[in-house]
């Protein structure tokens, strides 16, 4: 009986470590980036040059944990910005950078939570709309809070 226990937690055990690698391996996969200078109107423009590995994951549904980062006025139940860093280190209030978000777009709205969720979504690589996050999840659920 203790060796059926031991094998349903270590299972338990590698399942949830499994599933906290792959998000890890998404932000990380997302975070190599790197930028040329173009220029439009305005002036210059940083545009990003995305990796291999996230061309890749272009199209395909991946899940994302982070915070919701809440911007006053402008949270959207069904349109996010979820940061992979809390937000005290986020991109918008500290030391992240732009690859440690992403616009969420989600088929069902949710409430604001301080707490790191999950969500899963259709990855878009964004190089071209200066109005738009680099990452976007499209047709996105909350998978869990």
């Amino acid at each position: 009986m203790k060796k059926i226990i031991l094998g349903i937690l270590s299972l338990t055990l590698f399942a949830s470590t499994n599933l906290y690698s792959q998000d890890k391996n998404v932000w990380k996969s997302l975070s190599d980036v790197s930028y040329k200078i173009s220029e439009d109107q305005f002036g210059e423009l940083y545009v990003p040059v995305f990796s291999e590995e996230s061309k890749k994951l272009e199209g395909t549904e991946v899940e994302a944990d982070g915070y919701i980062i809440p911007f006053e006025g402008m949270f959207k139940p069904e349109h996010i910005i979820l940061s992979s860093l809390p937000l005290a280190e986020c991109f918008f209030c500290g030391s992240g950078g732009p690859e440690t978000v992403m616009e969420v777009m989600l088929t069902d709205p949710i409430k604001y939570t301080s707490k790191r969720v999950r969500v899963r979504g259709k990855l878009v690589l964004n190089g071209n709309d200066p109005e738009k996050l680099m990452y976007i999840l499209k047709d996105a659920q909350l998978i869990s809070e």
